[in-house]
């Protein structure tokens, strides 16, 4: 029996909806234990357009276990209180120094993976507004870029594809062509 992939989605308050909610869909399809964590203090969350959503865990109580995936989604304010939780900020470095996958979409790269120094020798996109941030521009335009084991996207119409994208790097191609055949999407 092989091992359960676990992958952490944090989430706050003002969180992006679409970008949260695909990117959990999309990992569930694939078999993924995935744990939509809160870092608002709450388990009931706000997201960016007033959708109300249950986290499954504070980050406080994952903050011990260790993840093959830790993917944030974007939205303001949503991206900045990731950035403030220092939980989330020791789970991003002990991931990405421990060469185990981490990426995020839309403001988040910019706003929190950027902030952090994550992203110093990495490729990266994000939401054109947010792309100033980013250290390296050379694959801003991107909608998905993979650079080591770090994977961006730029937005809520790109994040069916990054979350493809991250099912291939933790399973397979076949896997992730077989998840979007089945959701429609364009590949």
């Amino acid at each position: 029996m092989s091992k359960q992939v676990s992958v952490l989605v944090p989430v706050a308050d003002g969180s992006e909806d679409i970008e949260t909610v695909a990117l959990v869909d999309t990992l569930r399809r694939a078999g993924c234990e995935v744990v939509l964590a809160s870092v608002s203090g709450v388990l009931l969350v706000t997201l960016s357009r007033k959708i109300k959503i249950e986290a499954d865990a504070l980050i406080e109580d994952v903050k011990d276990k260790v993840f093959d995936g830790i993917f944030l989604p974007g939205g303001m304010p949503g991206a900045e209180h990731l950035r403030d939780s220092a939980i989330l900020k020791e789970l991003l470095i002990k991931q990405a120094h421990s060469n185990r996958l981490f990426g995020a979409v839309c403001a988040s790269p910019g706003v929190v993976l950027a902030a952090h120094g994550l992203l110093t020798d990495k490729f990266s996109t994000a939401y054109p507004s947010h792309c100033s941030k980013l250290p390296l521009q050379e694959k801003i335009e991107d909608r998905v870029v993979v650079s080591g084991n770090c994977v961006t996207s730029r937005g809520p119409g790109t994040t069916i594809e990054w979350a493809l994208k991250i099912v291939e790097l933790l399973f397979d191609t076949e896997l992730a062509k077989n998840i979007g055949d089945s959701m429609l999407v364009s590949q």
